[in-house]
């Protein structure tokens, strides 16, 4: 089969297709037909980490296709079912293999690509929004990178779920205007304004109830003035810096803040089970009635992945960046 590998830790350039193995499905797994897949960050941090040593994984974390083998119990996947989910890398390939668990049957109105665009932006969004923002009716959430993907997903979640007020940051009128038509309240130009003042104005002082933070150490200041009290503040992302030199504890005790952390890729097994299964329960429907869309920018072939890879490190994309295999 065809593949996406590394030669080696780098820029896009280090991208090749290749011929291997089809990967063999165990007890429990699904193998799928892989119909298109999607670029996401945690993809190019992998392929920058100089600490990786051959032989270095095929990227992509979510697929969308078919299933040719059931080595599970679960009757729901016959080969032939339409799937799609996340997967621990493998998925820039033909064939992956994916854990019964966390496979979804594909809403019957969304395509493969559209598809493929849905596991880890959905996901994570849902994770961060309700799980660790705990974002509850009627509140106010401040969304960072409100045009990605994981940005555009939960958009719609918060509004559709929760009714919540939503204040997205984004780098264009474009992309503003965008998230905008997608359900955002208020948009701000982090490049022209000073997010903090924004998000207090438009809150009456109050601030946001819950922050989705991908940009991490130059917003620090904003945030910590943008959140209200008792505020959920929820890091996914560090597009902005890892290091701050000074931090006041005080500030978080004063305002009672949260500061909880995540990735979803590198979390267990079991826990992206349980948040699938949730997820299908409680958004699944939004889906089929149409309330929900995954957001897909451009659909690339598969050979074209540098391109992709580019597109994305240039933040070029209003949501979902899609590789597709035919």
């Amino acid at each position: 089969m065809q593949a996406i590998k590394m030669e080696k830790p780098g820029s896009y350039d280090v991208l090749k297709v290749v011929d291997i193995d089809m990967p063999i499905a165990k007890t429990g797994e699904l193998l799928i037909e892989v119909k298109a897949t999607a670029v996401n960050r945690t993809d190019i941090v992998t392929r920058e980490n100089k600490n990786l040593t051959a032989p270095y994984p095929i990227l992509g974390v979510e697929i969308a296709g078919v299933v040719i083998e059931n080595h599970s119990q679960d009757q729901r996947f016959q080969p032939g079912a339409k799937v799609c989910g996340l997967v621990n890398h493998g998925g820039y390939a033909n064939y992956a293999v994916i854990p019964s668990e966390r496979a979804m049957l594909i809403p019957e109105n969304l395509d493969f690509e559209e598809a493929a665009g849905l596991p880890e932006v959905f996901l994570t969004a849902y994770q961060t929004l309700y799980w660790l923002g705990e974002l509850k009716e009627n509140e106010t959430v401040l969304i960072h990178a409100g045009a990605s993907g994981v940005g555009t997903a939960a958009i719609q979640l918060a509004k559709q779920l929760t009714n919540a007020k939503v204040i997205v940051t984004a780098g264009s009128q474009e992309k503003l205007d965008f998230c905008l038509r997608l359900g955002a309240d208020y948009g701000i130009n982090y490049r022209t304004e000073d997010f903090a003042k924004e998000v207090l104005a438009k809150t009456d002082g109050q601030g946001a109830d819950v922050i989705l933070d991908f940009v991490g150490a130059s917003y620090w200041d904003q945030n910590l003035a943008s959140i209200g009290t008792d505020g959920r503040w929820v890091l996914i992302g560090t597009l902005g810096g890892t290091m701050i030199e000074q931090i006041n504890l005080r500030d978080l005790m004063q305002k009672r803040i949260s500061l909880k952390g995540t990735l979803l890729t590198p979390r267990s097994d079991a826990y992206k089970a349980k948040l699938t299964n949730e997820f299908m329960e409680k958004v699944f429907p939004y889906f089929m009635d149409k309330k929900i869309k995954p957001i897909i920018d451009t659909v690339f072939p598969l050979t074209d992945v540098q391109h992709a890879h580019q597109y994305m490190e240039n933040n070029q994309n209003i949501g979902k960046l899609i590789l597709k295999m035919y």
